[in-house]
């Protein structure tokens, strides 16, 4: 018996474990469910919920080729090898199948789970298959993970040109088992369910991914690089929850990109190119969590930065967090940050920049909060981009670059769509006010919105002193 454990790879087609598995013989899938360490790692309830959702929809898919699905717990990873262990005795498995996770706790879970299993002679085999490269396989000439997302692409190009990583083919119906799936469950202890409105957002499945897939590349994908920033426009893929669950994979995207592109990822339509490259950042921040294990343990990339003299200021977090900080954009993004469990990327920057630059908090409480939050939630590209805005990271916004949240708003919400969809307390503002109202009181005071809770150029100068003052090596 094959036994192909499930992780952030819910989907039957070009799933490498799967097919290897099924080539192998009858072959049996088993889900865990670990509350303790979702907790621990700030998954949040959202994300359990699309997986949940998402399992209901593959457990369909997998019963059409007669692979049981069975759902076993696990409430931490570290007991993931005795659980494991105990279901391979039970059903007489020869081989464990596992695509490759990242990140320092995933890796040490594998290797136990390796190391118990084997310890028995039950084999483990582990596959490339939420990257389209293999960390440790784009290194640069000295031998090291690169730094600079610029450098890190070429050399990814270069490997494409030479071939592209092709896709899987699904396996075909199996004899039918002696074993019934398990039923999923509804919900998952310390995981409140997110309200029907927001489940609607983000209907399950690989139907559902494929079907976003194809009207992005149908409508969307060539006029990407032009409207990616505007929050109010459909300019965005929104696939990234899907990606991150693995309902579908970064293959099947890079397949659809280029043949809408002629089978070009360097030249060509620029929306298709600029569409590639965001699934090479994807990728760069993944090698940069194997290679740099430190930003797994909520270091920072760049180790000098450990001296910013961060600001404890639990009010002002509170209202970044709550969207009440009296500058329109941030808390537009905020709100639709917790009303949808996802934030436009350009927002993604601007709120993130504000809370690290402008409130000078640190990074970690913003990487935690959206962790908790979001629906697609993904370690790596999570804390790339939030090392990235703080200044901190790899490849990172130099400090002294610090985006004016107003001009940001002006510039890339200038008529406030945006921002009266998701302030409507704002919405009698003409398109000039919209973007900073009149100070709180008088006349404004009847919008019951509340003034800036920062000045905009003095703390900007704070932080420039606090980066402009570290030590330029780490100490």
């Amino acid at each position: 018996m094959q036994l192909i454990w499930l992780r952030s790879d819910l989907r039957v087609s070009d799933n490498t474990a799967l097919a290897a598995a099924a080539k192998r013989g009858p072959t049996l899938a088993v889900w865990l469910i670990s509350p303790g360490q979702w907790l621990a790692h700030d998954d949040a309830p959202c994300k359990v919920d699309f997986w949940l959702r998402s399992l209901r929809t593959l457990s369909q898919s997998l019963a059409t080729l007669n692979i049981p699905l069975l759902v076993r717990q696990a409430e931490h990873w570290d007991d993931a090898p005795h659980v494991l262990l105990q279901l391979c005795r039970e059903h007489n498995v020869q081989t464990l199948h596992m695509n490759e996770e990242y990140g320092i706790h995933e890796q040490r879970r594998d290797d136990a789970v390796r190391d118990q299993l084997s310890a028995v002679g039950i084999e483990v085999a582990s596959y490339l298959d939420q990257l389209l490269f293999k960390p440790g396989s784009i290194l640069t000439k000295t031998g090291g993970y690169f730094q600079v997302f610029s450098q890190f692409r070429k050399t990814c190009y270069e490997r494409l040109h030479l071939a592209l990583p092709r896709l899987i083919e699904p396996p075909a119906p199996q004899q039918a088992l002696a074993i019934a799936s398990d039923p999923i469950p509804e919900s998952v202890a310390g995981f409140t369910p997110p309200p029907e409105s927001l489940r609607e957002l983000w209907p399950a499945g690989e139907q559902e991914a494929h079907r976003r897939l194809d009207d992005f590349v149908d409508e969307a994908i060539e006029d990407y690089q032009d409207q990616r920033d505007f929050p109010a426009l459909p300019g965005t893929s929104q696939l990234s929850t899907y990606l991150a669950a693995g309902v579908i994979s970064p293959r099947q995207c890079l397949h659809a990109a280029l043949s809408h592109n002629l089978g070009e990822f360097d030249s060509g339509n620029k929306g298709v190119v600029t569409w590639v490259n965001e699934l090479l950042w994807r990728e760069f921040y993944k090698h940069i969590l194997v290679g740099y294990p430190r930003v797994s343990r909520h270091r920072a990339f760049r180790l000098e930065t450990e001296a910013v003299p961060w600001r404890k200021a639990p009010g002002d977090l509170e209202a970044w967090q709550q969207g009440r900080t009296g500058i329109p954009i941030i808390d537009a993004a905020m709100r639709q940050l917790l009303a949808t469990g996802w934030m436009h990327n350009r927002l993604r920057m601007v709120v993130a920049m504000f809370l690290t630059k402008n409130l000078l908090i640190d990074w970690r409480e913003g990487e935690r909060f959206f962790m908790r939050h979001l629906i697609d939630g993904d370690l790596a590209a999570n804390n790339g981009g939030w090392q990235w805005s703080a200044s901190t990271g790899t490849d990172a916004v130099p400090y002294f670059r610090i985006f004016n949240p107003i001009s940001q708003s002006q510039r890339f919400d200038s008529e406030g769509r945006f921002i009266r969809h998701w302030l409507p307390e704002l919405a009698g503002l003409d398109n000039k006010a919209i973007h900073a109202p009149p100070s709180a009181g008088g006349l404004f005071a009847t919008h019951h919105y509340p003034g800036p809770i920062v000045d905009l150029s003095s703390s900007r100068q704070r932080a420039l002193s606090a980066f402009k003052d570290l030590p330029s090596k780490p100490q």
